[in-house]
């Protein structure tokens, strides 16, 4: 046995905290990377995209992290929770569908 009692939900925050954190990584190599093959390609919205994404995973990171700060405040937490949750979905949503387009040369 543990010694945890199974009832005790461990938050989702503890794992969107870090997990969207990476991503913020990911999508500013993305970027760079994108801006090296413009160089021979020429333009595109990859970038402006990727960015975008980025700022989606910084509200998820952020909205994660106060979660965990006020978790004393039982309401709120739970409520900056659900947010981060839904942020770092959409986040992932979008980078996938970034990928995709840039794999397919349509942007």
């Amino acid at each position: 046995m543990s010694g945890k009692d199974p009832r005790v939900r461990s938050p989702l925050s503890h794992h969107i905290l870090p997990t969207s954190s990476t991503m913020i990584g990911i999508c500013m190599t993305l970027i760079g990377l994108v801006k090296v093959k413009e160089i021979k390609a020429g333009p595109s919205h990859v970038d402006e995209y990727a960015a975008l994404a980025a700022v989606i995973f910084l509200v998820s990171s952020v909205t994660s992290y106060l979660s965990l700060r006020y978790e004393e405040k039982a309401a709120l937490s739970q409520k900056l929770e659900v947010f981060a949750d839904f942020c770092f979905m959409i986040g992932l949503v979008a980078i996938v569908i970034i990928g995709i387009l840039f794999a397919y040369a349509v942007i």
